[in-house]
C-alpha cells in the first residue's frame, strides 16, 4: 500500500472570487471566459475593484486533489507559496481539506504568494486574471522523492510547464512515482501553453505519461487541426489512456485502443470555475479504487455537475453520497 492515493504537482494559487456584470468586464479590460496571466500592478487594481470577495484556495491540480480529499482519498500537493499572510492561508487551508501540503511556505526575498481575480458573470463564465507570483518558480528541488515514490497516481498541472525548472519538475516527479511503481499523468490546462511547447507536450505525453486529461480545445491544440476524431486516435497512439471532455457534448475516453463515449445532461452552470478540476478529481477517484472506464467517468461528470451549481471550485456536496444516488458506488 502507498502513503497516498493521488499526489498532485501544480500552481498554489489563492483564488478570490466575485460577481461581475459584462459590463464591468468591458470597462476593466477584462477578456471574458479565458484566463489571462496579469502582473503584480494589475493585480493589485483588480483585487481594489472586487466587491463581496470570495477567498479561497485554489490552483487546477490543488482542486483536484481538494475533490478527492473530500472523497476520502489520501492525498499530497507539490507546490510552493510564500510565508505571508495568503500563503499560510492557503497551506492551511489545505491540510483542513485533507491534503498533506508537504513543502512548507518559502520565507525571506522570495515573491509574493500567487492569487487569481476570478470575476463570475450572471451566465455562469468566469474570467481569470492570475498573477503567478511564487507558484511559477516551482523546480525540482522542490519534488521530494519520499513524496513521489509514495504515489499510486501523480498528476500534473500543464499551466507549470511555461518554465524548464517546471518541465524539470515534472519529470522528476514522473520518474520518480513510475519507477516505484505508480502512474503519471498530465491535465493539458490550456491550448495556448500547448502552442507554445507543443514538441515537448508531445514528447512528455509519450515518452512519460500513463494518461492524460483534457477538453476539446486542449486535445486540437495538440495537433493544430480540427479534427477530433484523428486528434483522439493520434494522441491514444503514444499515450494508453486519453480522457477528452466537450462540455454539454460529454465525455470521450480511449483506453488501451478501446473507445468509450459517455454523454452528460445539459445545465446552466452558477459558476463553471473548477468544473475540469472537479471532473478529474472524479475520473481520478474511479482510476485510483479499480472502477471501469465508464463508471470513472461519469464519477467525473457527477463531480463537474455538482461544482457548476454554486460559487467556487471545490465540492460542497457529499460526492459519495452523489456517487450512490447515481448507483456508481
Amino acid at each position: 500500500m502507498k502513503r497516498y492515493k493521488v499526489v498532485g504537482i501544480g500552481n498554489a494559487i489563492v483564488d478570490v472570487l466575485s460577481r461581475a456584470e459584462d459590463t464591468f468586464l468591458v470597462h476593466m479590460g477584462i477578456e471574458k471566459g479565458i484566463m489571462q496571466l496579469i502582473e503584480r500592478e494589475r493585480a493589485e487594481t483588480l483585487y481594489g475593484a472586487m466587491e463581496n470577495r470570495v477567498q479561497a484556495p485554489g490552483g487546477s491540480v490543488a482542486n483536484t486533489l481538494a475533490g478527492l480529499g473530500s472523497l476520502g482519498l489520501p492525498t499530497a500537493f507539490i507546490g510552493r507559496v510564500h510565508d505571508d499572510a495568503l500563503g499560510r492561508f492557503y497551506a492551511d487551508a489545505m491540510a483542513k481539506d485533507g491534503t498533506d501540503f508537504v513543502n512548507p511556505p518559502v520565507p525571506g526575498g522570495e515573491l509574493p504568494t500567487s492569487r487569481s481575480m476570478i470575476f463570475v458573470s450572471p451566465d455562469g463564465e468566469r474570467s481569470m486574471n492570475t498573477y503567478l507570483g511564487i507558484s511559477a518558480e516551482l523546480g525540482p528541488d522542490d519534488v521530494a522523492e519520499d513524496v513521489a515514490s509514495a504515489a499510486e497516481i501523480v498528476f500534473l498541472e500543464g499551466y507549470l510547464f511555461d518554465k524548464d525548472k517546471g518541465k524539470d519538475a515534472f519529470l522528476r516527479a514522473a520518474r520518480t512515482c513510475r519507477a516505484a511503481g505508480g502512474k503519471a499523468g498530465i491535465a493539458i490546462s490550456d491550448p495556448f501553453c500547448v502552442e507554445r511547447h507543443r514538441a515537448d507536450f508531445l514528447r512528455l505525453i509519450e515518452d512519460e505519461m500513463d494518461y492524460v486529461i483534457g477538453n476539446e480545445a486542449e486535445i486540437r491544440s495538440l495537433y493544430q487541426n480540427d479534427d477530433l476524431d484523428a486528434d483522439l486516435a493520434a494522441v491514444s497512439s503514444i499515450c494508453p489512456l486519453v480522457v477528452c471532455t466537450r462540455s454539454g457534448d460529454g465525455v470521450t475516453i480511449l483506453h488501451e485502443g478501446r473507445r468509450t463515449d459517455i454523454p452528460v445532461t445539459k445545465i446552466v452552470p452558477v459558476d463553471a470555475t473548477g468544473a475540469g478540476d472537479q471532473f478529474a478529481a472524479g475520473f481520478l477517484y474511479g482510476l485510483a479504487t479499480g472502477a471501469d472506464m465508464k463508471t470513472a467517468g461519469e464519477m467525473g461528470c457527477v463531480a463537474a455537475s455538482e461544482v457548476i451549481s454554486h460559487m467556487g471550485p471545490r465540492p460542497e456536496a457529499n460526492l459519495q453520497a452523489l456517487f450512490r444516488q447515481k448507483g456508481l458506488i
